[in-house]
């Protein structure tokens, strides 16, 4: 059930812990020492689902960000877009910038596995807000990989020069990364919301930098393994 609700202070909470040991789960065989394992880290579950909560409710209120400048993009057909097209009937835009510049031979495989993320729902995510894929490459070269992967609901756009991915830090000293960007319309301008922001500086030792809640399926899947991520994986186009 979707719910935007704020939530109450902390002491207006019933205990993490006092919640987790009334939940009734019980699994055939288990022993006393995983179910008190197991009703500890629920506890610790809760706690993070409220963090989480509460994260997303101060992204909410964010003051009103920078107003972007008049970028241009190309679509499939090859018409010249301004961003304020992109919204179609939203006043909220999601974008993700994915490492597919004209200088690869082949997207990153990261940035493709997180792409095919969105494809299945994007249909829902539509009906709620906007959502662009926007590449350095030219559209027909993006398209081309949707097919290979078997996408079928995403909007593929190329930058029109380089000032959009210089300006967001896409491309820096001719290295090219991927961006997480939310933007708004306000009256006859956008304005940036939200960017994933992080990097070395923020990244915990032995880990690569990634938010919270990690927006990658992929990772969210692994951590629940008893393998986890690993230290030395990643996806591949082909297997």
């Amino acid at each position: 059930m979707a719910d935007t609700a704020t939530l109450p202070p902390p002491e207006a909470l019933k205990p993490a812990r006092e919640m987790a040991e009334a939940h009734p789960a019980r699994w055939p065989g288990e022993s006393v020492e995983y179910r008190a394992a197991r009703t500890a880290l629920l506890a610790e579950e809760i706690e993070l689902r409220r963090q989480i909560q509460r994260v997303a409710e101060h992204r909410r209120a964010l003051p009103p960000g920078p107003t972007a400048s008049d970028y241009r993009f190309r679509d499939k057909d090859g018409n010249e877009l301004a961003l304020a097209d992109l919204f179609g009937r939203h006043d909220t835009l999601f974008t993700y910038f994915w490492m597919f510049g004209p200088e690869r031979e082949r997207p990153c495989p990261m940035c493709t596995s997180f792409v095919g993320s969105l494809d299945i729902p994007a249909p829902d995510i539509e009906q709620r807000v906007a959502l662009a894929i926007i590449g350095r490459s030219p559209v027909e070269r993006q398209l081309a990989v949707a097919r290979e992967r078997g996408w079928t609901h995403l909007n593929f756009y190329q930058t029109v020069g380089e000032d959009f991915a210089r300006d967001y830090r896409l491309v820096v000293d001719g290295d090219e990364g991927a961006g997480v960007f939310v933007w708004t319309r306000d009256r006859d301008a956008v304005r940036l919301f939200w960017a994933a922001e992080g990097g070395a500086e923020t990244a915990d030792p032995g880990f690569d930098p990634h938010l919270a809640p990690d927006p990658t399926p992929l990772w969210n899947v692994l951590d629940m393994t008893p393998e986890g991520r690993g230290a030395d994986w990643y996806p591949s186009l082909s297997y």
